[in-house]
């Protein structure tokens, strides 16, 4: 009886040092699982922090430039059967689906379609483009003005615009200003501004 008991005893002992040594495993695998945690959080916390000063930066950096900024449509390649029927977020459109080739640079007679013009803006161009009838007087001055200076940049276009509200236009990459009169200074601090700014990502 008595050394059944003691052999009880053994046992019991036994199995509660097996339970304390699998508690004290489990509680190392809790510490090791939360040092995992821990050891990558200030990186994610580091990342997140960059990338709000990197967005906020962007938008103050934009706000000091001329036109105003319209959101991005992406850069999607077509095919020519598709122009024409692509619906854009400005007029002139800024960004968006576009056939895989670009406009002349220079100057135009004749509109460009919007799904060949895109290109010229992701390539880092600038488009001018204005809205009066051919033949008036008025008209052929504004246009006599506005090739003078595109004459003078290798990535920029002038063309008519039929349609658009008001008479002038300039597009770059997310970037437009529409006005009505002649403003040489405000046309050429637009052109310089985003000119030569590629803005080719992955589609």
């Amino acid at each position: 009886m008595a050394l059944s008991e003691q052999s009880g005893r053994k046992e019991r002992r036994r199995a509660e040092r097996r339970a304390r040594k699998e508690l004290k495993q489990k509680e190392r695998g809790k510490s090791r699982s939360l040092g995992r945690i821990r050891k990558p959080l200030p990186y994610i916390v580091g990342i997140l922090l960059l990338g709000a000063a990197a967005y906020w930066a962007y938008h103050q950096w934009g706000a000091g430039l001329p036109g105003e900024f319209v959101p991005s449509m992406g850069n999607r390649h077509i095919t020519p059967s598709a122009i024409g029927v692509n619906i854009y977020n400005s007029e002139p459109p800024t960004s968006g689906s576009h056939l895989p080739s670009i406009a002349n640079w220079g100057i135009h007679e004749n509109p460009i379609p919007k799904e060949l013009q895109i290109h010229n803006l992701e390539d880092g161009g600038v488009v001018v483009q204005y809205n009066c009838p051919q033949g008036e007087e008025g008209c052929r001055t504004l246009v006599e003005k506005l090739a003078q200076i595109i004459r003078r940049y290798d990535h920029a276009i002038l063309a008519p615009y039929p349609g658009m509200s008001q008479r002038i236009a300039l597009t770059a990459w997310t970037r437009i200003d529409k006005f009505d009169e002649f403003d040489e200074k405000r046309i050429v601090r637009f052109i310089e501004a985003y000119m030569g700014l590629d803005h080719h990502s992955p589609r």
